[in-house]
């Protein structure tokens, strides 16, 4: 409750509005109730027209005025209800884009994905239910026991005992349904996970025939979430059987005492009237706030799961506060790694060890190795998607760690192995590094990353549509974009990881001698496996299971490294065979 307490904070005044319009609401019911009562007593007793006419006039307006405020507060409530919806789940989005790629691999893309959407939802529908249903409970209770003792104080009591008989059953049954709800949430992740995996890897699953297995974890996932949610559904059943037997038992044993008491003087008949309208209107909002208790395990669940996510301490945390006017002097080394090593979290041993290489600006630095020897991670560390172990790297002889991921990303410009294209067009897709690039300039980097000549031949050009990860274009389209993208930012730092690998080889030297004349000004990084791609770079750096195996030029590193030599001859003798 704690989490949903921070987010009404910023719109108390919204809340307090509409606990008062729903209280206003609910106790106007009870006044009707009460004038309902008196005009039954008043016609009885044979009273005049002229005051049945303002017993009259009292009901209307008592009925209008809790109306209007039933409407008001309806639709406060609904605002009030998207507003934190709104809030709570930016707040987990922000909090996800400063997760490292090891907290994300803790909770899961999947769960996180039901966190901000579905468990939100969740909230935001018990938050309504509980301020509509809940919140007005207290006040009917007090002012509707208030009223029957006023009436007749056994009647009182009687009343008194059925509704504290059906809270506590309610509190009993809501206790035990907790570790279910808690079950099911755990459930829906699996159910979650299983159905994105089947749907971003349907290409997979049809390629090797394999509907029929993925079709029975699905039907598996979802066939687990069914029975847990009849079994926590099943005990709330039990409650409303219960609840409805109280409340005819309390109406058969107020008409059975009546009869008596009105005989003997002490009620009249309106009295019994407004006797059963103030057990009926408690018992129906016990009834409906029963009904809100069934989601407030799951809720709360819900709440502890997005709690989880916005109180974890990432792994990545900057050690400076932000501040726009801090800037570091440039210097030609631009990037250095300075007796660097890495482990994970999770591992045994390094995955790099003494690393030391220096990126200076105007040169290009190459990184090769063959697969797991830790080339792809070397970017990881530069961006500070993951910290070192030992050492430091350095951004203009600033260890990264002593400024902020945004000033460092800031002068980075990544483009990964796996290009990524946003669903908009190829002009926005392009000005994600710079909002403000002009026409010219986006053209430019297009031409520069050999991306010109199919832009144009697209119907509309930069305006072209590109859907979600670009599916809509083939690989080699997707990284030359993903590389323009990167030029129109113009960093102090290009770190290419293994993103020429869809290029034909004819493109890869042109992409390469255009780069050269474009990135003068800056330090460039490639992380390859071709050594076409790699072997005019001012210096290469071969790694061997996470270790410099050694560093130099190309006919060098031929002469003084078995690493890179056979490298290259293997890679050589393909192409001749090829």
């Amino acid at each position: 409750m704690k989490l949903i307490f921070q987010f009404i904070k910023p719109h108390r005044t919204l809340f307090l509005a509409t606990v008062l319009l729903l209280i206003v609401d609910v106790t106007g019911a009870l006044i009707i109730s009460t004038l309902a009562a008196e005009m039954l007593n008043l016609g009885t007793a044979g009273a005049t027209f002229e005051t049945l006419l303002n017993t009259g006039i009292k009901m209307a307006a008592a009925s209008v005025i809790s109306s209007v405020c039933a409407i008001l507060g309806g639709y406060a409530c609904a605002c009030l209800s998207a507003k934190i919806g709104k809030d709570m789940r930016l707040a987990v989005y922000k909090k996800s884009l400063k997760l490292s790629i090891y907290d994300f691999r803790q909770f899961g893309t999947a769960s996180i994905t039901t966190r901000t959407v579905s468990d939100v939802t969740t909230i935001q529908f018990a938050l309504t239910s509980f301020i509509q249903m809940v919140l007005p409970v207290p006040v009917i209770f007090v002012v509707a026991l208030v009223l029957a003792f006023r009436l007749d104080t056994e009647m009182g009591f009687i009343l008194l005992a059925v509704v504290a008989v059906v809270f506590v059953l309610a509190l009993l049954i809501m206790k035990s349904a907790a570790l279910q709800f808690k079950k099911l949430q755990k459930l829906l992740d699996r159910m979650s996970a299983v159905l994105l995996e089947n749907v971003t890897g349907v290409r997979v699953v049809r390629a090797f025939n394999n509907e029929a297995r993925e079709e029975g974890r699905m039907s598996a996932a979802f066939s687990d979430y069914a029975q847990t949610s009849i079994k926590a559904n099943r005990k709330f059943a039990n409650l409303d059987g219960l609840s409805f037997l109280f409340i005819n038992f309390f109406v058969i044993v107020v008409y059975w005492l009546s009869g008596g008491r009105i005989s003997a003087g002490h009620m009249q008949i309106g009295d019994i009237t407004a006797v059963i309208g103030y057990a009926m209107m408690v018992l129906f909002f016990l009834m409906m706030a029963q009904m809100v208790i069934m989601t407030m395990p799951r809720a709360l669940e819900c709440c502890e799961r997005i709690r989880a996510v916005l109180e974890h301490s990432p792994e990545i945390c900057d050690m400076v506060c932000e501040d726009p006017t801090i800037s570091y002097e440039e210097r030609d080394e631009v990037l250095s790694f300075r007796n660097v090593s890495f482990r994970y979290a999770d591992a045994e041993k390094d995955t790099l060890s003494n690393l030391n290489f220096v990126c200076k600006r105007g040169e290009t630095t190459a990184i090769i190795g063959g697969t797991g020897s830790g080339k792809s991670t070397v970017a990881s560390l530069i961006l500070r998607f993951h910290d070192v172990t030992d050492g430091a790297v350095c951004l203009n002889g600033v260890d990264i760690r002593q400024m902020t991921q945004r000033y460092l990303r800031d002068h980075l410009a990544y483009v990964q192995q796996k290009a990524w294209l946003f669903s908009g067009t190829v002009a926005s897709n392009l000005r994600y590094s710079n909002q403000n690039a002009t026409y010219e300039q986006l053209m430019h980097a297009a031409d520069v990353a050999q991306a010109g000549d199919f832009i144009r031949s697209l119907p509309r050009g930069l305006d072209s549509y590109v859907a979600q990860g670009g599916t809509n274009f083939s690989g080699g389209q997707k990284q030359r974009l993903s590389i323009a993208r990167a030029l129109v930012k113009k960093p102090e730092l290009y770190i290419f990881d293994d993103s020429f690998s869809a290029l034909d080889f004819k493109t890869d030297a042109a992409l390469r001698k255009a780069l050269a004349e474009e990135t003068k000004d800056s330090a460039v990084l490639i992380i390859a496996q071709r050594v076409s791609t790699i072997r005019n770079a001012n210096q290469i750096v071969v790694l061997h299971e996470g270790k410099m195996a050694g560093i130099g030029t190309h006919d060098e590193l031929l002469k003084s490294c078995s690493v890179y030599r056979e490298i290259y001859e293997s890679q050589t003798k393909e192409a001749q065979e090829a």
